[in-house]
């Protein structure tokens, strides 16, 4: 039950973490502060967070990492756009 508690309670803080951060980056798409190295690994780190929830049928884990890999996704995606088209300008 402790586990389970923990679990639901880490993926809360998780989503709650990245969810403002993204929302922020969609809505104002300014990525100056954001270094790509770093979401990519988040990206990465939580794309196999996703595969070892499935593994282990653990679904606080698969649900919390699809999220943020979502999340990693779109900033990583706005970062690379922003990147590309000020260094044409």
């Amino acid at each position: 039950m402790w586990l389970t508690i923990f679990g639901y309670t880490a993926s809360i803080c998780m989503i709650l973490g990245y969810l403002p951060q993204a929302i922020a980056t969609i809505r104002t798409r300014n990525t100056d502060g954001i270094a790509l190295p770093t979401f990519c690994m988040l990206g990465i780190g939580s794309i196999l967070f996703v595969v070892q929830g499935c593994m282990l049928e653990n679904w606080p884990l698969v649900i919390t990492n699809v999220i943020t890999t979502i999340c990693s996704v779109i900033i990583f995606g706005i970062k690379l756009y922003n990147d590309h088209f000020r260094k044409h300008k």
